[in-house]
């Protein structure tokens, strides 16, 4: 894939699609600017190489209407913070007033459009919307892993009308790095996967039995696993429809020789709250009036051992509701593992990200992918809609 260093952009108009979907507080600042800095150094270079820098991006779900609490204009005043620059804010994404703020621009300088989302044409995958926006640019960059699995008009369409495209740097690291765990990975590879639900999984699960050399599940999702072994979970969370693919997948693991490792211990009350009472019991031994909320602290010695060896550890999904500090203990014992592993250790997914965060150790992880939906689908094996749109506008040129 053709990355940004690969094209000349020296002193021309750069459309960026990249992912400022961030939250904002109470007064309307970025409360959290990591996929802000995620994409600086593809910035930099930009700049650097004297091009005109157009930013879009979405915010929020405005569901194709304007809605002032989901401008980006509190972004631009943060970006223009950590890049101590200043940063344009336009009334719009396209139209006769963006155009002219465009054509005004010097080499150097940094423009961003306003919510994508305010027209509906950016997620209904229109053509004239991708054209007018491509207008605005020579140069078509993808920085948005987080978004490249959606077929919007930013992501894909737009890629038919700008004459030149390619990936940024963040785009290239994420499937580089993906690339390292599922297709040419060190072994053995290990991948840890929790979660509420199976059926969000089973894509990704069904995959991983033709990769991976181990998989260990925690989370909710467990929980259909385990009923499918005839254990009693209690009150627990399960999806009964998926209790005989969860046998399926389990067979398949044994028919390939991957080791399969499911909770032996979990901590149980009678629902996931702060002021609930934690209790540790073996499987097996779930109280019909509660329910398991987070792995126990043999499950969590068991999934120590079996990385120990490992080489490549994916990790998607908590393994119990790390958000409350009794069922946090098995999700950040996990960070602490691969912190110590010495393997490769790619992380995916907002709740995973924040448990590493919140564990401390987020330095101590070889690479924390910036997109969960996108990190899930090629987790499952699939093409990403906007890196297929960059392959196949090379290909065309």
């Amino acid at each position: 894939m053709k990355t940004i260093k690969d094209v000349d952009i020296n002193g021309k108009r750069v459309f960026f699609r990249v992912d400022f979907n961030v939250p904002l507080d109470e007064n309307r600042q970025v409360s959290d600017d990591s996929r802000l800095t995620a994409v600086l150094p593809t910035l930099a270079y930009a700049l650097e190489q004297k091009a005109m820098v157009i930013l879009s991006s979405h915010l929020g779900r405005p569901e194709g209407k304007v809605v002032p609490e989901m401008s980006l204009a509190p972004v631009a005043v943060h970006l223009g913070r950590l890049m101590n620059t200043d940063v344009k804010m336009a009334p719009d994404c396209i139209g006769p007033a963006v155009k002219s703020l465009v054509a005004g621009m010097k080499p150097g300088d940094l423009l961003l459009l306003e919510n994508l989302r305010f027209h509906p044409q950016e997620q209904n995958k229109d053509d004239a919307f991708a054209a007018a926006l491509a207008e605005l640019g020579d140069v078509y960059i993808n920085d948005a892993f987080a978004v490249s699995h959606r077929p919007d008009a930013s992501v894909v369409a737009i890629t038919r009308h700008v004459p030149v495209c390619a990936a940024g740097f963040l785009l290239a690291k994420e499937i580089e790095y993906f690339d390292k765990a599922m297709s040419h990975p060190k072994r053995p590879l290990a991948a840890v996967v929790g979660g509420a639900k199976v059926s969000g999984k089973l894509g990704a699960l069904e995959n991983m039995l033709a990769h991976v050399d181990k998989l260990l599940i925690g989370g909710a999702m467990a929980n259909t696993f385990l009923k499918s072994r005839g254990v009693s979970v209690g009150k627990s969370k399960i999806e009964e429809d998926l209790i005989p693919v969860a046998e399926t997948v389990m067979k398949k693991a044994r028919e390939k020789g991957i080791e399969f490792l499911l909770p032996v211990d979990v901590v149980v009350a009678d629902r996931p709250a702060p002021d609930a009472e934690p209790k540790i019991v073996s499987i097996g031994e779930i109280p019909a009036d509660k329910m398991a909320l987070d792995i126990g602290p043999e499950t969590s010695k068991l999934y120590r051992k079996a990385l120990g060896d490992a080489a490549t550890i994916i990790w998607n999904g908590p393994l119990g509701v790390f958000e409350i500090d009794a069922f946090s203990r098995g999700t950040l014992e996990m960070a602490k593992c691969l912190a110590d592993s010495g393997a490769l250790t790619i992380v995916g997914g907002g709740d995973t990200d924040a448990a590493i965060h919140k564990a401390g150790i987020a330095d101590k992880i070889s690479y924390i992918s910036t997109g969960g939906g996108a990190f899930m689908e090629l987790l499952e094996g699939k093409t990403l809609p906007g890196v297929a749109a960059l392959e196949k506008a090379e290909s065309r040129r």
